[in-house]
């Protein structure tokens, strides 16, 4: 496979829009030629990074000094089964808001309130997205990976072995493992998931707990992320971000600001929007950082997006200044729900 020996720009390769120079970029178009691209920088002695859409990493104006395989595979598939239920094996590069789309489409539920979403689908099961009430250790059956450490691809991996957890896995932050494709078990009708999220039930109309026809919540769904900015477009710089850039605090319930909302996290604890704690510890919406390069959106305080001519350096001095306030105002850490290449907070 060649391998270009010239530095690229990362930066358009992020939602972002942040980051310096790989020394080599790889586009892998197969699970085949991602396990190829990264043999072959191991056997080299190269540094890998493995990058899908960009859209949940922060990576150091820096750069990275190794390859870069840009993970671009491609391919769906429905399988139904007798008992009425779908398992739907999707590659790792394709565009996850483009398979739940196809999914709704097709007349199956299930995925719609995980719409506009960006980034890759072989990422969902490491960060275990989620939103309005459902997340993928929900849907998900099992993966297909690759072992850097024996070189070998670990076919149908189960759900259950991967530690999904609250915008987490064990997948997160490992490097030895890559999902190459992964497989989720859908109802098969054309319902939705049960409308959990308030916010939802509003917009539709039902009350928490009720279905609705799989389209009807994905167009929901698209028009709150709107309200928010967190549906990309690329003029406007409002959705050049990573999302949600923290993750909400799962607290030991006594230490939970009194006064702030809160959701059962589990026996004795409870989840605090992150969103809640930054607005309280004085931080407004449109609040900008060093020399109005980046901002904190003008709809949605948990995005921090860059408006132009910005380094991640000035990115990371506005999540240091939110972090350290809400930490002073109440006492709580918050923690990146991005993946940080090559910098720290």
């Amino acid at each position: 496979m060649p391998v270009p020996d010239v530095a690229t720009s990362l930066a358009p390769l992020t939602t972002l829009r942040l980051g310096g120079p790989a020394r080599r970029l790889v586009d892998a178009a197969s699970a085949a030629a991602v396990v190829e691209a990264v043999r072959v920088a191991d056997a080299a002695g190269e540094p890998v990074l493995l990058l899908g859409g960009g859209s949940n990493v922060v990576i150091a104006d820096e750069g990275w000094p190794g390859t870069v395989v840009r993970v671009a595979s491609r391919g769906r598939d429905v399988e139904r089964r007798p008992d009425g239920s779908v398992v739907l094996t999707a590659e790792a590069g394709e565009d996850w808001d483009g398979v739940v789309a196809a999914t709704v489409a097709e007349g199956l539920g299930g995925l719609e309130c995980l719409s506009g979403i960006p980034g890759r689908t072989g990422a969902t099961p490491v960060q275990n997205v989620g939103a309005y009430g459902v997340e993928i250790a929900d849907l998900l059956l099992d993966v297909d990976l690759y072992d850097r450490g024996t070189g070998v691809v670990r076919d149908h991996v189960p759900a259950a072995e991967l530690g999904l957890a609250y915008r987490t896995s064990t997948l997160k932050g490992r490097d030895d493992a890559i999902v190459l494709r992964v497989r989720y078990l859908l109802p098969g009708d054309g319902a939705s998931a049960p409308i959990r999220y308030p916010e939802l039930a509003r917009a539709l109309g039902v009350e928490p707990g009720e279905r609705v026809a799989a389209a009807a919540a994905r167009d929901a769904v698209l028009g709150l992320r709107r309200g928010k900015g967190m549906v990309l477009d690329a003029a406007d710089h409002d959705t050049w971000s990573v999302g949600s850039f923290f993750t909400n605090p799962v607290l030991p319930e006594p230490d939970a600001p009194a006064e702030a909302p809160r959701w059962p996290a589990g026996p004795g604890r409870v989840k605090v929007p992150a969103a809640w704690l930054i607005e309280h510890a004085g931080f407004r919406r449109g609040r900008r950082g060093p020399g109005g390069r980046v901002a904190l959106s003008g709809r949605h305080v948990l995005a921090l997006t860059h408006r132009g001519d910005g380094t991640t350096s000035d990115l990371l001095i506005l999540a240091r200044e939110v972090r350290d306030g809400v930490r002073h105002a109440f006492g709580v850490e918050l923690v990146p729900e991005p993946v940080l290449v090559g910098c720290v907070l």
